[in-house]
């Protein structure tokens, strides 16, 4: 048994968790770079939590530029268990209103410009993202989303776009008519992928702003209706991470689907073909393995 620790990462809008304990902002020194931002680490109803704010206090990071292998090592590093992402997103679904939430469990990544491994050359590793969100975790999701009053839809493809540009009319008729997604954002992509390298699990809520460009009643995306819903939402994502703990718990047990475990048979490098450098880099997030 071990002691359970929230990391929270936080999309547009969502740039702090309020009611943290002795909360303090940490620097934390990662092998691959500079993190996002400084780290808010406290604890909510006895738990630990860490909160990461995804694109930077004062959203310095575009989608692209995250660092998102410096966040999750970071995040491992300091001893989180379990990461919520918390992202704004547009919609291709009617039912799927702005304001409603969506406990993403797919993915198509269809982004391009960003490292998307902490393994390379000298140590070369493959894991499973069949299903790259956890079960266990996402049930806690919905389940404090629908305590906090949020409609929220259980289950949704998310597309990851590399942006920083909007879908173009095309595109998100494509997106929608002919692959089937639900919604689409530009940052769980590669941080889901990265999430499972590091054997942390991960769920992913998806906070709806727009329908993106496919909706002949709303035309393409308006940045300033995108805003205000998007304050919305904040504030019922910060309502929705605060009911975490008591779901949760202190003590966390193994992840009934192995998302801890996700390293036990993917690196296929041999030991003595190991690059020492990439492997000191690889500590937190494969020192198990290691």
């Amino acid at each position: 048994m071990r002691e359970t620790m929230i990391g929270v990462i936080g999309g547009s809008g969502l740039y702090e968790i309020d009611g943290l304990e002795d909360a303090t902002w940490q620097t934390v020194d990662s092998p691959w770079g500079a993190p996002s931002d400084d780290v808010l680490v406290g604890r909510l109803d006895g738990v630990k939590m860490a909160f990461l704010p995804r694109h930077g206090r004062g959203h310095v990071h575009s989608p692209t530029t995250v660092p998102y292998r410096a966040n999750i090592d970071a995040l491992k590093r300091l001893g989180v268990t379990d990461v919520i992402s918390v992202s704004a997103c547009g919609s291709f679904r009617e039912d799927m209103a702005p304001g409603h939430f969506v406990v993403v469990d797919q993915f198509i990544d269809r982004t391009f410009a960003r490292e998307k491994s902490f393994f390379g050359e000298g140590c070369v590793a493959h894991v499973s993202v069949a299903h790259p969100t956890c079960p266990r975790l996402s049930d806690h999701c919905e389940t404090a989303a629908q305590a906090q009053g949020i409609t929220v839809h259980r289950g949704g493809t998310y597309l990851a776009m590399e942006g920083p540009q909007f879908s173009t009319l095309a595109e998100s008729k494509l997106y929608r008519e002919v692959w089937g997604c639900d919604v689409i954002g530009m940052t769980n992509m590669p941080e889901a992928k990265l999430a499972r390298e590091a054997e942390l699990c991960y769920a992913s809520v998806a906070m709806i702003t727009d329908y993106d460009s496919w909706h002949p009643d709303h035309g393409e995306v308006d940045v300033t209706e995108i805003i205000k819903t998007l304050m919305g939402n904040a504030d019922n994502a910060r309502g929705m991470v605060a009911r975490l703990p008591a779901l949760m718990g202190a003590d966390r047990a193994d992840c009934p689907h192995g998302c801890d475990k996700a390293l036990e048979f993917a690196i296929l490098t041999a030991p003595e073909k190991r690059d020492p450098e990439l492997v000191s880099k690889l500590d937190a997030v494969a020192g198990r393995m290691l």
